[in-house]
């Protein structure tokens, strides 16, 4: 059984190795479809790596690089998102490095909102840089009607995973240094505000004291004053360099209704003036002098009343110097033969004033005579 088994065996082999030599040698085709088979896999393969190398190089450029950094920053003050902007690294800055940059340290952040912000569009970046660590963003933009250019300076915070992250190594904030003339309440693109808000010293700030505001770069700030009692047509100011200083000097210019509100009290003044029945009414800036006694108290009238004009001063206003004319009735009785007549004549007389602003809004009007 076990000599038949292991013949049986080896007949099997024998018909195995007769078979593997009967059949046909792989052919010279077949051998070259294979290698073109591996080729295509390997050049697939070099195309695959090359595609993620672009992509990660894009990507790069557009979320990850100092450019796209600025771009976001830029970006986000064209969709008016002033909070958000102003959160990127680097952006906001304190006191000491208010005065590290040689702006004030009482610079004041009210115009770092949204309602402020005028229009930024057409954010392209012109060209970036490096140089010890440190990259220059330029970049180009229109601000309202200006095409205007700013460059930024940035550098690597740290790493998020195997992305870079930057910031700002000089902040894009700026200031506008107003002074504000006549007026203290005030708006900028729009939104209104009042020295006295924005100053360290408050309701007993100097009013001629220039205030400090932040403001982003870039930006286009329109600073206007409308009031019942000035206005002004208004000063376009563009801030496009970081931590730049932009002294601003305003001058308003009175309102009709304002002028009109002054020469109705001036008119009041006088006409309560010549209710005195005196030679020289008290406070009044006319009068008349006479060597003889009266007989009767004098009646006083304004028979032409001034054409009133105000101009600014400083921070308050003048009563420019004008013209009008008294009338008095006395009768008058010489001391030398003691005859009486009556004196019936104009009292030409010329008037000036000073209109002083006072913190509730009101004006106090001086008049005196003019010389």
């Amino acid at each position: 059984m076990i000599v038949d088994g292991v013949q049986e065996a080896q007949g099997q082999a024998d018909v195995a190795d007769a078979a593997a030599a009967a059949r046909p040698p792989a052919s010279p085709r077949r051998r070259g479809t294979l290698a073109r088979d591996l080729t295509a896999l390997g050049v697939i393969g070099v195309l695959l790596i090359a595609a993620l190398a672009a992509t990660g190089v894009v990507l790069y450029r557009d979320l990850y690089s100092p450019a796209a950094f600025v771009t976001r920053y830029l970006d986000l003050l064209e969709r008016g998102q002033a909070a958000d902007a102003l959160a990127l690294p680097g952006v906001a800055v304190d006191s000491a490095d208010l005065t590290r940059s040689g702006l004030s340290a009482t610079a004041d952040g009210a115009l770092l909102r949204s309602a402020a912000l005028g229009s930024l569009s057409k954010v392209t970046v012109e060209s970036t840089s490096v140089d010890d660590g440190v990259h220059t963003i330029v970049a180009r933009y229109d601000a309202g009607q200006h095409r205007g250019q700013t460059t930024f300076r940035v550098e690597q915070a740290g790493w998020a995973g195997v992305a870079p992250t930057w910031r700002f190594a000089t902040s894009p904030l700026a200031a506008i240094d107003l002074t504000l003339r006549g007026a203290t309440t005030f708006s900028v693109n729009g939104f209104d505000l009042d020295t006295r808000q924005v100053a360290p010293e408050g309701a007993d700030a100097d009013p001629l004291d220039p205030v400090s505001l932040l403001v982003f770069s870039p930006g286009l700030y329109s600073i206007a004053v409308d009031t019942a009692i000035s206005s002004s047509p208004g000063v376009a100011v563009l801030s496009d360099t970081p931590q730049a200083k932009v002294p601003v000097d305003l001058q308003t210019q009175p309102t009709a209704e304002f002028v009109g509100v002054v020469q109705d009290r001036v008119e009041s003044f006088l006409t309560e003036c010549a209710t005195q029945q005196v030679l020289q009414p008290t406070g009044c800036p006319f009068g008349l002098l006479v060597r003889n006694r009266i007989v009767s108290p004098p009646v006083w009238s304004i028979s032409q009343q001034p054409t009133v004009t105000v101009s600014p001063d400083g921070a308050n206003w003048v009563i420019d110097r004008t013209q009008a004319v008294a009338h008095i009735v006395v009768d008058i009785q010489s001391l030398f033969d003691g005859e009486i007549h009556r004196l019936d004549e104009a009292v030409p007389f010329s008037m000036g004033g000073s209109i002083t602003i006072l913190p509730d809004g009101t004006a106090s009007i001086g008049i005196s005579p003019a010389d």
